[in-house]
């Protein structure tokens, strides 16, 4: 059965949550983004990215025990990130949907992309200015 997509109203969620409805939606989206924040859960999300895979692909793939993926997938499942087909004895995971697709490239295009020379500058300063006082 499809579930109906909520519209995204962009200037409400710009003022910030305010309702009980809002306030719900902004804490699934933190509960998503901390998720996220595990790097063995994002190396697998990402490693799931292009094709489905077995449970011991990714695990040998990426160097991670069999049980700790199996955890790992049980929870970006969970969380819609993933979905999971059965191929006959072998369940594969990928990623759950376009969406997902999307903002995870997205973000590691964004990381990739190169500071602004202006920030960079800053960030060099501070970091100076940390080693000058711990000297």
């Amino acid at each position: 059965m499809s579930q109906a997509v909520k519209p995204v109203n962009t200037q409400a969620l710009a003022a910030g949550a305010r309702t009980a409805a809002d306030i719900e939606r902004t804490q699934e989206l933190a509960d998503v983004f901390r998720l996220l924040g595990d790097h063995s859960r994002l190396r697998i999300a990402l490693f799931c990215l292009d094709r489905p895979r077995a449970v011991t692909e990714v695990s040998e793939g990426l160097g991670l025990g069999v049980s700790l993926v199996s955890h790992h997938l049980r929870l970006l499942r969970a969380a819609r990130l993933l979905r999971s087909e059965r191929r006959g004895r072998q369940v594969l995971y990928l990623t759950a949907d376009e969406h997902v697709r999307c903002v995870l490239l997205d973000m590691v295009e964004h990381v990739d992309e190169p500071a602004d020379p202006a920030e960079l500058v800053e960030q060099e300063g501070a970091q100076m200015k940390a080693r000058i006082s711990r000297a």
